[in-house]
């Protein structure tokens, strides 16, 4: 059989006899995912991307190692960017985050201090960090990350006041506020002493 072009592109750096890469299988058990999440045959997916139906097989089997313009072609009927589908393949992030290895920025100009107590990683949702103000330290925030953010701030030591869609909330030792940030927020430690807090944040 005349192999297609998609087909020798595809298979082209595949090692015969070689187990797959870890990251190509983690890649073809997501493409193999995506079309059963939406039902589809490798015959309908094969009339939509223009991918014969073999190089899909193969593809989510592992058997060769996909290269971008394949991936670009299921990419668009999959509705999502290669940047996207390629973080849904990233290895999975440490369990364990030791002390030493949280990363800890300061801004020492406005006496706030955070440490990432559980980083971001494209395969969580949610990170934890932890906030320290000193007394008199007023930090805003013109507008979140991403509209809709989750946030639970939990004030572990001192008192820290924080607004948010024009409302100011003053939080105690042990005080929790949940909320969705849509706008800009406010965290203000008013004193006597600085504040220290933790604060979950997760995507919408």
């Amino acid at each position: 059989m005349t192999q297609t072009s998609d087909e020798t592109a595809a298979g082209a750096g595949s090692v015969p006899g070689a187990g797959p890469d870890p990251v190509d299988a983690r890649l073809a058990a997501r493409l193999a995912e995506l079309r059963a999440e939406r039902g589809w045959s490798l015959g309908e997916l094969s009339e939509r991307s223009g991918v014969s139906r073999s190089t899909l097989s193969r593809a989510e089997r592992a058997e060769i190692s996909p290269t971008a313009s394949l991936l670009n072609r299921l990419c668009a009927v999959y509705g999502r960017t290669m940047s996207r589908l390629l973080s849904e393949v990233e290895a999975e992030p440490a369990l364990l985050v030791r002390a030493d290895e949280q990363p800890v920025w300061e801004d020492r100009a406005a006496g706030f201090v955070r440490r990432s107590v559980s980083p971001p990683h494209a395969g969580l949702r949610g990170e934890l960090v932890e906030g320290r103000l000193a007394a008199g330290a007023d930090i805003a925030y013109d507008r979140p990350p991403v509209p809709g953010l989750e946030q639970h701030i939990w004030v572990l030591e001192g008192a820290l006041d924080v607004t948010a869609q024009d409302v100011e909330h003053h939080l105690g030792t042990g005080d929790c506020l949940r909320l969705r940030v849509w706008g800009p927020t406010r965290f203000r430690c008013a004193g006597p002493g600085a504040v220290r807090y933790a604060l979950a944040v997760v995507l919408p």
